[in-house]
């Protein structure tokens, strides 16, 4: 009777360890797959960008609105540095950034140290595209007032993007995006004058 239900066993076991084997694949599969370089982004193409909800539109700067991504984030602390991996667009997020605000010129340097230093042991971190992080804004306040997963530090409520754009006076790159999580806010800035955070972004190797 025993030898019997050997197969049987064996075969609940094989199907049940590759449901697993499965789902952990899947799991680290992104699903969703956003730009990871630099763009000159003008106001015309910003209101076309995938995956955005747009509430209300800020004349001649940019909109109002959130992401419709549905996220799977997770936490994880890499040789004493706390990363956020979102295995929904195969990024892994600086969990936290900077804590103080830099000209955008400023916050590209602040990245290039951070490299040097190998922040949870690597060094392609950089600025987000404004897709990238765009993605981050929730649709309710979920982090105190902030539209952000609170899986995130909260510090860092406005940030640049790598995104810079062509002011329509001139064709200067005076101008980059930033996203605020406060007012769930796209818009760009004065790369001189303004002042943003930094969270930094890399792809994530599991993807």
């Amino acid at each position: 009777m025993k030898h019997s239900l050997l197969p049987c066993i064996l075969i609940i076991s094989f199907v049940f360890l590759s449901t697993i084997s499965v789902d952990s694949a899947e799991k680290k599969k992104p699903r969703i797959n956003l730009r990871p370089y630099y763009k000159i982004v003008p106001l015309s193409e910003v209101e076309n960008i995938p995956n955005i909800v747009i509430h209300e539109q800020k004349e001649n700067q940019g909109f109002f609105g959130h992401s419709a991504i549905s996220h799977d984030y997770e936490v994880n602390i890499i040789k004493d540095d706390k990363v956020v991996i979102d295995y929904a667009t195969g990024l892994m997020w600086h969990q936290s950034g900077s804590f103080k605000n830099f000209s955008w010129k400023r916050a590209k340097k602040w990245v290039t140290v951070l490299n040097e230093k190998s922040y949870a042991g690597f060094s392609d971190w950089r600025l987000p595209t404004l897709e990238e992080a765009v993605s981050l804004l929730e649709p309710n306040e979920k982090n105190g007032n902030q539209f952000i997963d609170p899986v995130f530090d909260k510090t860092q409520s406005s940030i640049w993007t790598c995104d810079s754009n062509v002011a329509s006076s001139s064709l200067k790159l005076d101008r980059a995006w930033s996203v605020n999580f406060i007012y769930s806010l796209i818009s760009r800035n004065d790369i001189m004058t303004e002042r943003k955070k930094v969270r930094p972004v890399r792809i994530s190797s599991s993807k």
